[in-house]
């Protein structure tokens, strides 16, 4: 994953705000952070987390998905696993070593169907741990 360049985050939440004629105080009170964190974000000072970046996003009133790509936390891709990944990273209910841990896994699940091709794996088929070699159940 790419490191996290909190410097032209910071400025691209800026210019964000700006465009949509937030001042830095509007924008902290909807976003539910504090007007001191938000300037240190603005200023490259501050490593926001994956869900300090998705309350910007929503006040803001653009996708997660684009703060983290922008953040580094997502590689850009053509949308594959985009969702999955900001859910993931948006999740209160893990720390951020658990998010990493399951990214891994399914990005170690991708690299394994592109290199056999498996590309219609069904989701059950990993629930027992990989698809299954028995014939169908009768």
């Amino acid at each position: 994953m790419a490191s996290l360049n909190v410097g032209s985050l910071g400025e691209y939440i800026r210019e964000q705000r700006r465009n949509a004629q937030y001042s830095l105080r509007q924008l902290a009170e909807a976003a539910g952070v504090s007007n001191p964190y938000l300037s240190q974000i603005e200023r490259g000072l501050r490593k926001p987390s994956a869900e300090i970046l998705q309350q910007i996003a929503k006040a803001l009133r653009i996708s997660a998905e684009t703060l983290y790509v922008q953040a580094g936390i997502l590689e850009e891709r053509r949308g594959e696993g985009l969702e999955l990944r900001a859910s993931i990273l948006a999740d209160p209910l893990i720390n951020e070593q658990q998010k990493q841990a399951l990214l891994a896994v399914y990005d170690a699940f991708l690299k394994e169907n592109a290199t056999h091709g498996d590309t219609d794996v069904a989701p059950d088929d990993f629930a027992a741990g990989g698809p299954s070699t028995a014939g169908p159940a009768t």
